[in-house]
């Protein structure tokens, strides 16, 4: 039996990104509906190879009698709309940062903290920001192993992260260098092409940025209240895949063998770690892949128990569309969902 499914921000990256996904693993659906904003309605969205799907209004849908809810619009989006869905009795995951640090509404990687999905009293889960996604991976084997207490970060984020319109304003700027024409910057602060920009949101009143926060505040959440996050995140003129730079301390001594050991059997991870030329995963590399990607694993020798490494992912997909998708299909496996009579 399948499940009436509804996609909020149908007409975004990550809703595209959802609806493939959701079409690829062949997700159980009976009926599913694509939904946006009112001046997207009637546009023609693909769900799989053969299935063409109209776009409704988000702002009339009636949400009684569908299951699930994939929600990818604005924050501002999700605070109007997903309370409305989760109180028609359709289950909400949630995309934005609505609802992340909401101390009732689980945030959720499946691979992570899949247990946590028990706490969803109010109807509604929340994804983690796509930076976070990937860097829990890596870190939930290790800190298993030799209990993480302190992570410093340099994140290196593709402008898929701002959407398409960011997208849109790295291919117009590289165009335009070839031909001499000025970089305006509209979606970013400064020139994105062939350039790098140590801001992604907005600035707090300690100096970090946001997305710097959300990273900081997301892993405590998830993973452990006890480790100490410190973030420098920076947007390079990468179209698609997030990449990270990450050194750990931990509570216990490091081995190295005993870590790539781990690793390497821990669920959402791929292990490409070779000391050699190109013996490293990069970010164009992981475009269309569901795993998180380490390399570079050694061991840091300027503090206590300390172990570095490199990991990339693409941040539509496993930092976006795909977990959601997981959180739906995990919430199926522990039999916290079922569909409705409709």
């Amino acid at each position: 039996m399948g499940y009436r499914v509804a996609v909020v921000g149908a007409t975004g990256a990550v809703g595209r990104e959802i609806l493939k996904t959701l079409a690829e693993r062949a997700f159980p659906i009976t009926e599913i509906a694509a939904l946006a904003s009112a001046r997207s309605v009637g546009q023609e969205i693909s769900f799989g190879e053969k299935k063409v799907l109209k776009v409704q209004n988000l702002e009339t849908f009636d949400f009684t009698g569908w299951d699930i809810a994939l929600f990818s619009p604005g924050a501002s989006v999700s605070a109007v709309h997903a309370p409305r869905a989760a109180k028609a009795g359709c289950i909400v995951i949630d995309n934005t940062s609505q609802f992340r640090m909401e101390p009732d509404v689980p945030l959720v990687v499946p691979e992570v903290n899949p247990d946590a999905l028990k706490k969803a009293k109010r109807g509604i889960i929340a994804n983690p920001n796509c930076s976070t996604i990937q860097m829990v991976v890596a870190l939930k084997p290790l800190h298993d192993l030799f209990t993480t207490r302190r992570v410093v970060v340099a994140t290196y984020q593709a402008v898929a992260g701002a959407g398409k319109e960011g997208m849109d304003e790295l291919f117009i700027q590289s165009r335009g260098s070839f031909v001499g024409d000025p970089a305006s910057p509209e979606q970013f602060t400064k020139q994105i092409a062939f350039n790098c920009i140590p801001h992604i949101d907005r600035f707090m009143d300690d100096g970090a940025t946001k997305e710097e926060w959300k990273m900081a505040v997301e892993t405590r959440k998830i993973l452990d209240p006890d480790i100490s996050v410190f973030a420098t995140c920076v947007r390079v003129p990468v179209f698609i895949g997030h990449s990270e730079a990450v050194v750990v301390e931990c509570e216990e001594p490091v081995d190295l063998e005993r870590a790539r050991a781990v690793l390497r059997d821990a669920p959402g991870v791929v292990l490409h770690d070779k000391q050699e030329d190109g013996g490293y995963v990069t970010p164009i590399e992981c475009v269309g892949e569901d795993a998180t990607y380490v390399s570079r694993l050694r061991i840091d020798p300027t503090v206590p128990n300390g172990l570095a490494f490199w990991c990339v992912s693409d941040n539509l997909r496993k930092g976006a569309a795909l977990n959601a998708v997981q959180i739906a299909e995990t919430m199926i496996a522990l039999d916290l969902i079922h569909p409705r009579a409709h």
